[in-house]
């Protein structure tokens, strides 16, 4: 493992503010009936009775009755979800997190904040700080970077959010590499190949390895709003150490 970094980040929506009333109110104009419903599901919330009235009434007929019978109550949800969605979207998402292990070391967990969102640009000053401080002269091995689905997530969102704040990128950080890139390993796609996917989780079961511990990203919002930072800090290494842990397997080690 000489030279090798293993990295994870966890990401927040867009919290500039107006961001997820914006997102609510453009639902409230959008309402979408549930995409899984039947006619039957339909015309149960619409508490209709007859069969003859449901069997001539068209499920689209019946979808918009349904959006205008619950649309108001259900914008909220729907431009939440939506809203929710920016994490994934570096043009609007924040970085939140960023856990890092070199090699063999502890992993560290960079975050940075005053009492509101997370301070982004001291962040990413601290990631190139660490690469800078670990990093061996590279010579014919570059430092390699390590991670699950980091190549179309995480290094592209380190890389976008940079580019946004103006912080210029580590000289080690590999930009916009590729799956054939010595500069970097990505568990996913060597496990799964391009065009397929396989949760970090899902792996380390199917490898006999410890998974996550009762954490996952869809739960990182609601925890940060409730302020618990200190159990973000500790699910975002662990995520470093089982990754590191699948790519000692994968590479015989």
């Amino acid at each position: 493992m000489r030279n090798t970094f293993f990295i994870d980040i966890e990401t927040l929506p867009d919290l500039r503010p107006g961001a997820r009333e914006s997102f609510i109110e453009t639902a409230k104009t959008d309402v979408k009936p549930p995409s899984n419903y039947n006619k039957d599901q339909f015309a149960a919330d619409l508490g209709m009775t007859d069969a003859n009235e449901i069997k001539f009434t068209a499920k689209d007929k019946l979808a918009s009755l349904w959006c205008e019978r619950f649309g108001a109550e259900n914008a909220e949800s729907q431009g939440d979800e939506a809203w929710r969605k920016t994490s994934f979207d570096a043009s609007r998402g924040t970085l939140f997190i960023v856990g890092i292990a070199f090699e063999d070391s502890d992993p560290v967990a960079l975050y940075a904040a005053a009492g509101g969102p997370p301070d982004e640009r001291q962040i990413l000053a601290w990631l190139s700080e660490y690469i800078d401080s670990h990093a061996r002269p590279s010579g014919k091995n570059p430092p390699k970077f390590v991670g699950h689905n980091h190549i179309g997530f995480d290094l592209r969102f380190l890389l976008q959010r940079s580019m946004i704040l103006g912080v210029q990128p580590n000289p080690d950080f590999p930009v916009n590499p590729n799956a054939w890139d010595p500069r970097v390993y990505d568990t996913m796609l060597e496990w799964a190949g391009r065009g397929n996917r396989v949760r970090l989780d899902d792996l380390c079961r199917a490898l006999g390895l410890e998974g996550k511990d009762g954490i996952d990203g869809s739960m990182v919002y609601d925890y940060w709003a409730q302020g618990r930072i200190d159990d973000l800090l500790e699910y975002c290494k662990h995520d470093v150490l089982i990754t590191r842990d699948v790519y000692r397997r994968m590479t015989f080690q």
